[in-house]
């Protein structure tokens, strides 16, 4: 079994989120923030669940208010943002820390199965993801630089698995 689906997390509501619900699915994991010039991407991101949640896939953002203070509201003001604003359905989580010595141990753990550009480890910015496979493996992980609508080949790919 895949050390992924040993991990939980918190909903934004308080409600746990056990990985081991996830066997069996695609996952793109996002660390977000809502004041940040990539917050945007909350759009593609809904737009691709919509597409195929229904086919296994699951999106779990993660508010990190790490770089630049991007993401400073509560849980319930971070929902009700990304409710208003771009639709979100998918299921947000509590505001985490991804890198230094409070790093949440699913980023550390993510981090250390795919590491970025040059090696680099680090989560570098807002909305870098990493794309998990139906076995709990890190399949792949992008930047924030990458549209989530430019990765569907890659979702299409594992889903078809």
């Amino acid at each position: 079994m895949s050390k992924f689906y040993t991990f939980s997390a918190t909903r934004n509501n308080g409600e746990p989120f056990p990985m081991e619900n996830l066997k069996g699915k695609v996952v793109l994991i996002v660390n977000t923030a809502s004041k940040c010039g990539f917050t945007k991407q909350y759009s593609e991101l809904e737009a691709l669940y919509k597409k195929y949640k229904d086919q296994g896939l699951e999106i779990i953002g993660f508010p990190c208010n790490q770089f630049a203070g991007q993401e400073p509201g509560s849980s319930e003001e971070i929902a009700e943002f990304c409710q208003i604003n771009f639709g979100v359905t998918f299921p947000l989580m509590q505001k985490i820390d991804v890198n230094g010595d409070k790093a949440d141990p699913i980023y550390e753990w993510l981090k250390s199965e795919k590491s970025g550009m040059l090696g680099f480890k680090a989560i570098k910015w807002n909305f870098e993801k990493f794309l998990v496979d139906k076995e709990g493996k890190v399949y792949q992980r992008y930047s924030s630089l990458k549209n989530p609508a430019s990765i569907s080949d890659d979702i299409e790919k594992l889903l078809k698995k």
